[in-house]
């Protein structure tokens, strides 16, 4: 239930403070003065649409708060989310500021507008002044009859086997191509498999023969330094082996004479075979520096092939050798097409069989909720003065080939004839406004026997409603109010008189600015806002009087109930 609600800086409004009670809420005034703007604070703050646009000129920013008493459901999101509850209560916030960036809070906890969207919905049902123009639309009535009939389950059971059968038709038709489309993929994949096969790829190759190529490229001043290093260790006639030898052999002789030399000995020796070690190396690096000019072309060729299939397969050697097993799967895959396409096809027969059943089990549903539907809400339209209604939920199955889609096999739409004697015929065609908004109260009504929503908004649902029948739409905002807890915007003083609490909204000027307010009315002043709904600026005593005596009936139609 929605308790409180903060606004600041919302178009008009500057600043309202309003709290909510139990039952029948009714918010009413001049065109213009901002109520609708309510709604839209409220819908802002359980994460609808909030632009910049909401922000009141010359502020900075805007912000609504509510607060809602909560129910289990509620309480199951938070703990998802990771939002602690405190006192039972939840505040939700948001900040739309005057560049656009909007900021949501639960409890003090940041979240998305998507999670706040969905908080939302466990809280809070808008019915707004072009939901009624909804039911126009017949796609929506499938959607309206599995939601009355609580099919979602079904409809997800049926969901999965659809999936089957989409999945194997989407393989059939990937591998179903004509024969001059298939002779194309065939011979392109052939030629880039002889390709990527003649080049005889090795991972690690191009890596390889660039750096042996940037070895020959330096090669006649490796030469004279390895030559250089070479003679001075070994080759030269005073080489520093050379050099070592004679020193270990004269360290040698002073040995004789005192032992402390052998180590120096034994270091020089050791010395010595490491710079043999170091001059082997050089030589054999000398070696493999003779190269013939034919192996610096060969290297520049390779590595221009390498370099050429990497621009055109994308990638080093490793990506280009897994294209080429690609390429093999892909050949293989045409190849056995026609037998796989045999064994597709024997199994989408029998997916088509278990989706059709799976189909016509949901259509018996459909019918079954549909009777139900047609029941009551003929009921509660005979209850909003159309004594001879008559409403009908139309189910056919769906035209075409295979016959059934994501939501079963069946076409809804919902038919009504107003007046006796009419045979019913498509809403969109024969419902008025006033009748539009008297369905759409009524399907809302029944479907709020089964909704976990504690709160409905109704924004003017009394548009084209008048007479006896704005005295039935108010009775059943009342009876509602028993069960949910209603706010409604309204220009109705029948719809008024029912309140629980009644809100005025008054628009007034100071200093050229426009402001907004919102008062909670006591009974004088629910007599008073009656008398003026009835006449306009013109209180006299007959319409206070009328005002008084609408109230007071209204008092005995809600002790009555």
């Amino acid at each position: 239930m929605l308790r409180e609600l903060h606004i600041e800086n919302i178009a008009v409004i500057e600043l309202a403070d309003i709290e909510f009670s139990q039952g029948l809420n009714v918010l009413t005034g001049e065109t213009g003065a901002g109520k609708s703007i309510i709604i839209d604070a409220i819908d802002a703050v359980l994460g609808g649409r909030a632009s910049r646009e909401l922000v009141r000129a010359g502020a900075d920013k805007c912000m609504v708060s509510a607060v809602f008493s909560i129910d289990e459901g509620v309480s199951a999101w938070c703990q998802e989310n990771g939002v602690d509850l405190e006192d039972d209560f939840l505040v939700l916030q948001r900040r739309v500021s005057a560049d656009g960036k909007s900021t949501c809070r639960v409890n003090g906890v940041p979240v998305s507008v998507s999670q706040l969207r969905s908080l939302g919905s466990l809280l809070l049902d808008i019915h707004g002044q072009n939901d009624g123009r909804q039911l126009m639309d017949e796609t929506r009535h499938r959607d309206y009859l599995d939601r009355f009939g609580g099919l979602s389950g079904r409809l997800e059971e049926y969901r999965k086997v659809y999936e089957r059968y989409r999945a194997a038709v989407r393989e059939i038709e990937r591998l179903t191509i004509d024969e001059m489309e298939k002779e194309r993929l065939i011979e392109s994949l052939d030629y880039q498999i002889d390709e990527l096969e003649r080049a005889a790829l090795r991972p690690g190759e191009e890596e390889e023969l660039s750096a042996r190529r940037e070895l020959l490229k330096n090669a006649g001043k490796l030469t004279e330094a390895v030559d250089a290093a070479y003679s001075a260790l070994y080759a030269g006639d005073s080489s520093a082996v050379s050099l070592a030898q004679e020193a270990s052999y004269m360290i040698g002789r002073a040995a004789e004479i005192s032992s402390e030399l052998d180590k120096a000995g034994k270091t020089v020796d050791e010395a010595m075979y490491l710079l043999e070690d170091a001059a082997e190396l050089l030589r054999d690096f000398r070696d493999r520096l003779d190269f013939s000019p034919e192996e610096y072309d060969a290297l520049e060729s390779r590595l221009a092939l390498l370099r050429r299939l990497s621009r055109k397969y994308g990638g080093g050697e490793e990506e280009m050798l897994a294209h080429l097993e690609e390429c093999h799967r892909k050949r293989d895959e045409i190849e056995y097409a026609d037998d796989r396409l045999e064994k597709l096809h024997r199994e989408l027969e029998e997916l088509t069989r278990a989706a059709l059943k799976a189909a016509g089990e949901l259509t018996e549903c459909r019918k079954k909720a549909a009777e139900k539907l047609e029941t009551r809400i003929v009921r509660e339209l005979r209850e909003l003065n159309m004594p001879s209604v008559r409403f009908k939920v139309e189910i056919r199955p769906q035209s075409g080939e295979p016959g059934f889609d994501s939501n079963g096999g069946d076409e809804v739409r919902f038919l009504m004839s107003a007046n006796a004697g009419e045979e019913p015929g498509r809403i969109s065609r024969i419902a008025s406004g006033g009748e539009l908004s008297r369905i759409m109260l009524a399907m809302k009504n029944v479907f709020a026997e089964n909704d976990q929503v504690n709160t409905m908004v109704f924004d003017e649902i009394d548009a084209g409603v008048s007479g006896i029948a704005a005295q039935r739409v108010a009775e059943k905002l009342a009876n509602l109010g028993r069960s949910k807890q209603v706010l409604c915007v309204t220009h109705l003083p029948q719809i008024a008189a029912m309140a629980d609490a009644h809100f005025s909204i008054e628009k007034t000027e100071r200093n050229g600015r426009t402001y907004t307010s919102v008062t909670l009315l006591d009974r004088e002043g629910r007599r008073q806002e009656l008398a003026r709904l009835h006449g306009g600026d013109n209180i006299t005593l007959t319409t206070l009087a009328s005002a008084e005596e609408q109230l007071s009936a209204a008092e005995r139609y809600k002790k009555s109930k």
